[in-house]
Order: structure tokens, then sequence, then C-alpha cells
């Protein structure tokens, strides 16, 4: 399934999706390789996204990652920075503890 292209102003945008693997943010980067660091995104004006959003949909179709979408960001000197809040959270990462992150940190307190 290939997203479909929003018609944008002159914002920046990036490419993001799910790893299909382990189910990771990643960002879509130069030639086509897949970056957990949003700071590596390849930067992609209003017209251009479709060629990003092309190779998404091809990495989907190889099942790399799954649902691909444009977003929109503005640009700072770290790089690429999410406009939207929903984006900066994935940028971050997972906004809950995994079970077994949860588990280890019981038994760490328990063995003090």
């Amino acid at each position: 399934m290939q997203a479909k292209v929003k018609a944008r102003g002159t914002q920046p945008l990036v490419v993001t999706a799910n790893r299909l693997r382990d189910g990771r943010v990643v960002w879509l980067g130069g030639g086509g390789i897949w970056s957990e660091r949003v700071g590596d995104a390849a930067i992609f004006d209003g017209a251009g996204v479709a060629a990003g959003l092309s190779a998404a949909a091809q990495a989907e179709a190889e099942q790399i990652v799954v649902a691909p979408y444009e977003v929109e960001v503005t640009l700072k000197p770290g790089g690429p920075e999410p406009l939207r809040m929903r984006e900066r959270v994935r940028v971050v990462g997972p906004s809950v503890l995994a079970p077994s992150v949860l588990a280890a940190g019981m038994l760490a307190e328990a063995a003090e």
C-alpha cells in the first residue's frame, strides 16, 4: 500500500515508517537506507517527497517496513525536527516501558 502525497506548502518533509522485523520507528535516509535516527533522514521538498514515498512503498512491498508516511519537519542545527507531537514522541522512542524492562527494574529494586 502506497501512502498518498498530500498537498503541502514549502515545509520540508521526511519519510518515516516502522521496521517490520522489530516494530522500531525508522526514517528514510539517502540511498533508501532506513535509520533509527531522525538526523539521518533524507529531506524532501513538497513535490520531491513522492520519490521518498515510492522508495518506502518498495520497502513495504519487500516487507522491510510497514505504514510509511511523510512528516513535516523544521530544520534545526542538529537535524530535522518533526512539527507534530506524534512524530516528536516517535523520535524519542516508546512512551511506555516494555514488560522485560519493567521486570528488570523490579528485580533490581528487590535486590537492594
